[in-house]
């Protein structure tokens, strides 16, 4: 499987500590570093290079986006860090349902919960 040239997925609950503890042990990134307002920043660790990291809370419908800049994550795609964050977080996380192409609805996205469970969903719409 190719992977992604960057991966973005949603937390709906954004506690900055373990958040960095995860970064820290999944690519050995730094401390978040506040970069700005309900922005963080900090720089991870790939083989192949550096994975800049940017958080921003509240970007979208009370979620927090988490961005990997690199093609070079653990992940070789967005699902697959929505469920390990899911899991290691405990908190609901969305992503997009695959790699986006011009004619793809930009509204369905996948939905994981902790407990493992996910589901395709409308959002913004999806009420939930």
């Amino acid at each position: 499987m190719q992977s992604y040239p960057d991966i973005e997925i949603y937390l709906a609950h954004c506690d900055i500590a373990r958040l960095d503890a995860w970064l820290r042990q999944a690519i050995g990134a730094e401390p978040l570093s506040p970069a700005g307002k309900r922005k963080w920043r900090t720089l991870g660790r790939a083989e192949a290079g550096e994975v800049p990291v940017l958080v921003v809370e509240k970007a979208a419908d009370g979620f927090a986006s988490l961005w990997l800049d690199s093609p070079e994550t653990p992940w070789a795609t967005d699902a697959a860090c929505a469920r390990e964050a899911a899991a290691r977080l405990g908190c609901e996380v969305r992503c997009s349902l695959g790699g986006w192409q011009p004619g793809d609805d930009p509204d369905r996205f996948l939905q994981v919960q902790p407990d493992g469970s996910e589901q395709a969903i409308d959002w913004p719409d999806s009420g939930q």
